[in-house]
């Protein structure tokens, strides 16, 4: 965990500093683009992590694609829905979701680099 932590960590910084200091989010953007990136980058974590292989070359079951899918769909949708506001949320700019979804892509590409040394490593 620790090698996986530690690529989370990195990650939650990044999405900080990208967050304040580039978009110069308010709070409820804050909140908001916070809320959306940890979701989707655990759910899709899952993706990655599910196999020693790359992720890519191993589908994963139809359930968890299904599941994943529809989380994602939902944490999208609630800085948008009539709950915003009582969440403390505002809707993310467009420039926000670009931002956020460069992330998410940057993790996992870093995620799948660090399962191949930790494989390599622990022989598992």
């Amino acid at each position: 965990m620790l090698t996986f932590g530690l690529v989370s960590s990195i990650f939650d910084y990044v999405t900080f500093g990208a967050l304040l200091l580039i978009l110069g989010a308010s709070p409820e953007q804050f909140r908001a683009g916070w809320f959306v990136e940890s979701v989707l980058s655990a759910s899709l974590i899952v993706l990655v992590i599910r196999t020693s292989g790359p992720f890519y070359k191993s589908k994963p079951g139809k359930t968890l694609l299904r599941i994943t899918l529809v989380i994602d769909a939902l944490t999208l949708a609630i800085p948008y829905s009539p709950i915003a506001g009582f969440l403390g949320f505002s809707p993310i700019p467009p420039l926000f979701l670009l931002m956020l979804g460069l992330i998410l892509a940057l993790y996992m590409l870093t995620a799948e680099i660090a399962k191949h040394f930790f494989y390599k490593r622990t022989h598992l």
